[in-house]
């Protein structure tokens, strides 16, 4: 420390210039002890400083490497040989078969309705009565036009015998005979015609009964009794939705498409699951029925359509339902974990256990990957332990120590 009265020279610093200054320092700092004292302090304080960071460093780079050559626990799995099963999995909607909107096919007053809301109804169950006295009064109208021409074509068929016969006795003109049988012919296609007219009769008032033309779930009514109805109203008088067999619509990618119809070629169906949200629990199971007839080039999948038995109801429509389809199955595959698959600038890979408890890097080649569970073609052997937990603080020829997680999962195909 050089104190504030001091005044350096202003010349120009020279070898001579310079041990004038050291003299000249040393002298002041013999008159003031007390200053060369903390400059001392101070270089000790500095040289202890320095000393304890380089040890610092020192420390620092030998946990590193004892740490690097440190055996990392990991977890593995053996690679295994399975049946695999190939899923497809799509997002489907629960579609009723057929839906009929239950419509009056006469006009009247509607008396009465014979169902409840929501109900579960069989084909044939009375739904609704519109008043049948109007159609009843046409058919007995019908049916007494009917007779009354009946009765003259059977006394039109008696005179023309009895002409016919008189012309062979010659005592009557052909004319005459030929007057009857063009009546009896008029009376022919008025009784005809009158039958036509009872039978109509007959299907108008069999339409008052509103019958259900399917089994089904009916929705809520659309109009109340003691109403007028016509065929040409806008709205019907029940929705009925037919929900056992029911069917589900899904899409799949156009990829899938070729292994999807050679299926559907097989004689054997196609089986198809329905899962809940999780694709945990099983709602149904059916078979796959038919696929559209084109791509839908806005999204490039597909739509499929599947159908299943709903006895139970449990399948409500316009339900959305995870849909999983069998699409194929290798009988001897070799499976691993799905978390053992690593990926880097040398592509697909796994970490190896080898026998010195080190890891060595090994390449893969992916045949199938379903959920947790991937099908390998090539790149390792039945039996090879791979990591599948700790792979992070790996790399070629890493010590590692194996541990047991709490629950050990073998690979199994499929899901």
């Amino acid at each position: 420390m050089i104190p504030s009265d001091y005044m350096a020279p202003k010349s120009k610093p020279t070898a001579s210039n310079s041990v004038t200054l050291a003299i000249s320092l040393w002298s002041w700092f013999k008159a003031h002890p007390k200053f060369m004292v903390v400059l001392i302090l101070l270089v000790l304080v500095f040289v202890v400083n320095r000393f304890n960071h380089r040890a610092d460093e020192i420390n620092a780079a030998n946990q590193s490497a004892l740490a690097l050559n440190a055996a990392k626990p990991v977890v593995v799995a053996p690679v295994v040989q399975d049946k695999f099963q190939l899923y497809l999995f799509g997002l489907g909607v629960v579609t009723p078969s057929n839906i009929v909107e239950v419509r009056s096919r006469v006009e009247g007053q509607l008396l009465s309705l014979s169902f409840d809301e929501g109900q579960i109804v069989k084909a044939g169950d009375l739904l609704a009565q519109i008043d049948p006295l109007p159609f009843d009064v046409q058919l007995k109208l019908a049916k007494g036009q009917l007779l009354l021409d009946q009765t003259l074509l059977n006394k039109a068929h008696e005179d023309l015998a009895r002409y016919q016969k008189l012309l062979k006795q010659d005592s009557t003109s052909l004319q005459l005979v030929e007057n009857k049988q063009a009546l009896v012919r008029q009376y022919q296609a008025a009784v005809q015609a009158d039958q036509g007219r009872v039978t109509n009769a007959e299907m108008q008032l069999s339409f008052a009964s509103i019958k259900a033309p399917i089994g089904g779930r009916l929705g809520f009514r659309q109009v109340d009794a003691g109403n007028i109805v016509r065929t040409s109203d806008p709205k019907g008088i029940v929705t009925l939705t037919q929900l056992d067999p029911i069917s589900v619509l899904f899409s799949i990618p156009e990829d899938n498409l070729p292994p999807v119809l050679n299926l559907l070629s097989q004689p054997e169906p196609v089986s198809v699951e329905l899962f809940d949200r999780n694709l945990q629990q099983k709602i149904a199971q059916g078979r796959l029925l038919a696929v559209d007839n084109q791509i839908d080039p806005t999204t490039g999948t597909i739509k499929l359509k599947a159908e299943f038995a709903n006895s139970d109801g449990s399948l409500f429509a316009n339900q959305f339902v995870n849909v999983r389809m069998a699409l194929a199955t290798e009988p001897q595959a070799i499976l691993l974990p799905t978390s053992a698959i690593q990926r880097g600038s040398l592509g697909t890979f796994v970490y190896v256990v080898k026998g010195d408890q080190t890891v060595s890097i090994q390449p893969i080649q992916i045949a199938a990957s379903q959920g947790e569970i991937s099908m390998i073609r090539s790149g390792v052997s039945i039996g090879d332990k791979v990591v599948t937990e700790g792979a992070d603080q790996l790399r070629e020829g890493s010590a590692v120590k194996i541990v047991v997680p709490e629950k050990t999962q073998t690979p199994k195909g499929g899901l």
